[in-house]
């Protein structure tokens, strides 16, 4: 509680900080908030790796397989629930149609954004190379270079040699888990430095063309989902959604500010085990790959944004089109990478596949980081429910097998 409480006032102070106007002030809070993205960012690579990998060696595939059959459970209900909630604010709402003009200088916001086909994005996934995957951050192959490694650990005879592997990968990562706590004791500095750097942001008018109806749908499916969905689905598993959110509170704070499940990924272990108390088996397993495919946030994005430009190329909206794409919306949202911006332009990609006019990605892109925030926020709440609900299964599950 002592942490939530001097986080909290580092926000307050952040947003005060921003709100003066100084130039060499934001300047500073810019420097310092890049550097612990950063910081985070180079610890969520090994961390994404090692715990997969140790998962899988000290475990074993079968071990694993109930916990990555809940865990993909839980992720498709939640990611689904959430693109329905969009669907659903979208025909109540009904935002209308931008009038051609604004279209048009939209398009010159997104003209070189992403040329990027959904196909390429798949196929980027599968690594011809070993080491690239860790220069470029790619989670979705470093996820299927880790599941290989660690099947094959986990195959392996029992050996000296064997053993003296995993004893090598466990104790990198105790050294990593280590090194996160150090790190997020010093974070009150850099949410003071983020929410600054936000404050500023909002007083200098990055929110100020809002387009009403659609921020509407967008922000409100996810303030739904957020507060009254997921916690629906914690209550039917017998969880107290205030004692969870609660104790991932740093993570989803954290979230918030980074735009990144994939950068805070150290925080949401950290709080996971240390704070809500799950399982370390569980939180190392189920978190890495909730960071990668778990995107509530997305899903509603993605949907909601391909109706609404569709709708401003003149396509009809029915039923049938909702229902076609809720469910590519889902699976969109699956395969996208937990990073800043990439439902933006996984959305551009699909967009620009079917020929809508992707002008309307260019009026969307000034407000996108609000948007970015709130969704990344609530898809590291949806990892930490899954987790916390996994966690709780696998106990029921142990206790009556006793």
């Amino acid at each position: 509680m002592k942490q939530v409480v001097i986080w909290i006032s580092a926000l307050a102070v952040g947003a005060v900080l921003g709100l003066l106007g100084l130039d060499w002030l934001n300047s500073a809070a810019d420097f310092v908030a890049t550097i612990y993205t950063r910081l985070f960012q180079l610890l969520a690579v090994p961390t994404i790796v090692l715990a997969v990998v140790t998962t899988f060696a000290n475990f074993g595939s079968k071990g694993t397989g109930r916990i990555f059959g809940r865990t993909l459970t839980y992720t498709l209900l939640t990611t689904f629930a959430a693109a329905a909630v969009g669907a659903v604010l979208y025909v109540a709402v009904s935002p209308s149609s931008l009038p051609a003009d604004a279209i048009a200088q939209g398009n010159s916001a997104v003209s070189g954004a992403s040329n990027l086909t959904y196909a390429d994005h798949i196929i980027g996934v599968v690594p011809n190379n070993i080491v690239r995957p860790f220069l470029e951050g790619n989670v979705l192959s470093l996820l299927l270079l880790a599941f290989a490694v660690g099947i094959g650990l986990a195959k392996l005879p029992e050996t000296d040699g064997r053993a003296a592997v995993i004893r090598l990968l466990t104790g990198l990562q105790e050294l990593l888990f280590l090194l996160i706590r150090w790190l997020i004791r010093t974070l009150p500095v850099g949410i003071v430095a983020f929410a600054a750097q936000l404050s500023a942001q909002v007083s200098a008018g990055v929110v100020a063309d809002s387009i009403g109806r659609y921020v509407l749908v967008v922000i409100g499916g996810n303030l739904i989902q957020f507060f009254v969905v997921l916690p629906l689905f914690l209550l039917a598993r017998g969880l107290n959604p205030l004692h969870v959110l609660s104790r991932m509170s740093p993570a989803v704070l954290m979230a918030l500010f980074t735009k990144s499940s994939a950068a805070t990924l150290p925080v949401t272990m950290e709080s996971a085990e240390r704070r809500l108390g799950a399982k370390s088996k569980v939180a190392r397993f189920v978190l890495p790959i909730c960071t990668t495919i778990n995107m509530n946030g997305c899903a509603a994005f993605i949907l909601v944004t391909s109706l609404f430009v569709m709708q401003n190329g003149g396509a009809p909206i029915t039923l049938s089109t909702i229902v076609l794409w809720l469910l590519i919306s889902v699976l969109s949202a699956v395969g996208n990478a937990g990073v800043p911006m990439g439902c933006y332009f996984l959305t551009l990609s699909l967009m620009s596949g079917i020929g809508a006019p992707v002008g309307i990605l260019g009026v969307i892109l000034p407000i996108y980081t609000i948007i970015d925030m709130v969704e990344t926020a609530e898809n590291v709440w949806s990892d930490s429910c899954v987790c916390a609900m996994v966690d709780g299964d696998l106990g029921e599950l142990q206790s009556s097998e006793i």
